[in-house]
């Protein structure tokens, strides 16, 4: 073999494993990519299951109708059963002396009509008691609708006993603290209250919104 034919040769494999290095690179570069995008993929992942998560912990928390429906803009001492509450064994709840036994049955209550602007109190059953006074802590049965569609949204006797809790001090919606002071003992009284004595027209954490409608037994106050 000549020199000249030789040094071909010779050429030809140093090209060939140029090439062979070259794709052996290039290979190895979409490997480098491939594997840094599936780590980029499952910290994707990761980052929307724990947002998922989350999410769904503060839904669940806001759904609570314990805390969400009730006349209390506080604490839910509007939920608290009263210390003199009804006696299972009774069958009932227990009266203020000389009360109209209809504050045994629960209200029906029916929807509003026109468009209310302001705290309308129409009493239902006159009490023979003593008027409550602010600053008292009152012990009520009492069912809430939707003024404009009737829908209930919290009643004290579908848990069973009455709620107990400050009246005229704050703890309270305004339309309670306006309209149950000054309401004897022994009494069932209608409260239609606007939006803005209530909660408002967009409340959040599942608060009713709008005019709102209660029924109200005032049973005790100390």
């Amino acid at each position: 073999m000549s020199e000249r034919t030789q040094n071909r040769a010779q050429k030809s494999e140093r090209r060939l494993a140029a090439q062979l290095a070259e794709q052996k690179a290039a290979e190895a570069k979409r490997r480098r990519q491939a594997w840094a995008g599936g780590l980029a993929g499952v910290a994707v992942a990761a980052l929307l299951v724990t947002v998922f998560v989350l999410v769904g912990s503060a839904g669940d928390d806001e759904s609570d109708p314990t805390t969400a429906s009730s006349p209390s803009v506080g604490a839910p001492s509007a939920d608290a059963p009263a210390a003199d509450g009804p006696d299972p064994a009774a069958g009932g709840t227990e009266l203020p002396e000389g009360a109209d036994p209809a504050l045994n049955t629960p209200p029906a209550v029916e929807a509003g009509e026109g468009e209310l602007t302001e705290l309308v109190v129409t009493p239902l059953i006159e009490g023979t008691g003593p008027a409550v006074e602010s600053g008292q802590e009152i012990t009520v049965n009492y069912v809430g609708i939707l003024y404009n569609d009737g829908e209930e949204f919290d009643s004290s006797w579908s848990r069973g006993q009455p709620a107990s809790f400050p009246i005229g001090v704050g703890a309270v919606i305004p339309g309670w603290d306006e309209g149950l002071v000054g309401v004897t003992i022994g009494s069932r009284v209608q409260l239609d209250i606007p939006a803005e004595l209530a909660y408002g027209t967009a409340p959040g954490g599942g608060r009713p919104a709008g005019p709102l409608r209660f029924v109200v037994d005032v049973l005790g106050a100390q």
